[in-house]
């Protein structure tokens, strides 16, 4: 049972802060920020969640059934996270590349505290156990002021594949479409930085500043974090409606209006990311058919463009009416790993992919989100995203393109650079 009490906030960009900067006394936080985005669909503008009661933590055998267990047993609100190797747990997959992360595949936390701000308003809701903690808390938060960080040293950021190495590998995705074994398929590289010594807090703030993306995470779990500036939703339930919104497409913003819009322009016209566009939507509408009513499944929006500061990107928004017979884990496990992050087929395009990149994805494209007691749901892609882990000071942000029969390597080269430039300029 939690206790539910309601505040009127006066300056709720400034109270995000504190609400951030008191949170990290935790071992485990979760802090979701839309950044003012007036997404469809947007249930908060920010939502912290503090110190696990309950969790579970595991390796991907039988993580989905572990997982549906869990949200059935505590019937109460649950923030965490599904990596990409869950894959594993639904097909008949492996994960043998390198890992210098070493995230658990899944981790989800019943939390004692529990803050959501929806324009000036906060509800707080607290575990009965601390519930007398309240008042002392918020005063707490309220006082709380941004801490003064000195910013270690610059890392050495190393690219995992050469550019090289990177097109020899385009070209073999290109092969592996010429003879019918896939259509198109998300590539993705790392970069890293070893011995790297990183204040957490200071780059997240960084990374969601130049971002403002409507999907950033804050994620802790002792010393394992996640600072994502995601624009991608993967999957939200609100009763019987589920909605999934891919990403696919992509073109750079310009400080000149005219050359932006002319990015904007060629994006929503472009043949190329259309048609990617077009196969990810197709996918995700099989998909979600898995678990919905019948003929519910719908195409709301095709190939929108949505403007973001660092890039413009194309949006579909599918959506369906889930049959009563399926739980809410269900659905997300069978449509894991979302079709934007791996392509089409999608089993078939997972052992290519695993084949041909040399980092084991982890939490990169994976998802970060949570639960309500009724059993509603709202999860992220996470891309733009910074993974680190403070045990073994490694640092690691992947990014990715989709390789279509029309793709140049050179420019998927490009595009790769274009989404990682935020992240390098967060490290530098």
């Amino acid at each position: 049972m939690r206790v539910s009490i309601h505040k009127p906030i006066s300056n709720p960009k400034q109270f995000k802060q504190q609400l951030l900067t008191w949170s990290q006394q935790f071992r485990e936080v979760v802090f979701l920020d839309s950044n003012s985005h007036t997404q469809q669909y947007s249930s908060f503008d920010c939502v912290l969640a503090v110190d696990a009661f309950t969790s579970l933590k595991t390796d991907y055998q039988n993580a989905f059934d572990d997982l549906k267990q869990y949200q059935q047993t505590t019937k109460d609100w649950l923030f965490g996270y599904l990596t990409y190797d869950l894959k594993n747990d639904v097909e008949e997959l492996k994960s043998a590349n390198f890992d210098g992360l070493n995230f658990p595949d899944l981790f989800f936390f019943q939390p004692k505290k529990i803050f959501l701000l929806k324009g000036n308003q906060l509800e707080i809701r607290y575990l009965l156990l601390c519930d007398d903690e309240v008042e002392e808390d918020f005063n707490e938060i309220a006082k709380s002021q941004k801490s003064k960080v000195e910013s270690a040293a610059a890392l050495k950021i190393e690219q995992r594949i050469s550019k090289e190495f990177y097109i020899e590998k385009v070209n073999k995705m290109l092969h592996h479409i010429q003879v019918g074994d896939m259509y198109e398929a998300n590539f993705c590289m790392e970069f890293y930085a070893e011995n790297a010594v990183i204040n957490p807090l200071e780059k997240f703030l960084k990374l969601n500043e130049i971002s403002k993306a409507p999907f950033s995470v804050f994620f802790k779990n002792r010393k394992q974090y996640l600072l994502s500036a995601s624009p991608e939703r993967y999957l939200k339930k609100v009763g019987e409606m589920i909605i999934s919104q891919p990403i696919k497409g992509t073109s750079k913003r310009s400080s000149d209006p005219i050359e932006d819009e002319q990015s904007k322009q060629f994006l929503e016209s472009d043949s190329k990311e259309r048609a990617e566009n077009i196969m990810i939507t197709d996918l995700v509408r099989n998909d979600l058919s898995h678990t919905a009513q019948k003929g519910s499944v719908e195409v709301e929006e095709l190939c929108k463009i949505y403007s973001f500061l660092q890039v413009h990107q194309m949006i579909s928004t599918i959506t369906s009416k889930l049959d009563p017979q399926y739980a809410p884990v269900d659905v997300l496990k069978t449509t894991f790993p979302m079709g934007s992050m791996t392509g089409a087929p999608k089993v078939s395009v997972m052992k290519i992919i695993e084949n041909l990149e040399e980092t084991k994805r982890g939490l990169y494209s994976g998802a970060v989100g949570y639960f309500t007691p009724e059993g509603d749901f709202d999860f992220n892609v996470v891309i733009r995203s910074i993974l680190y882990n403070q045990e073994n000071q490694y640092v690691s942000f992947s990014v990715g393109s989709a390789i279509t029969a029309q793709s140049d390597p050179e420019k998927e080269y490009e595009e790769c650079l274009l989404k990682a430039k935020a992240m390098h300029e967060v490290l530098q």
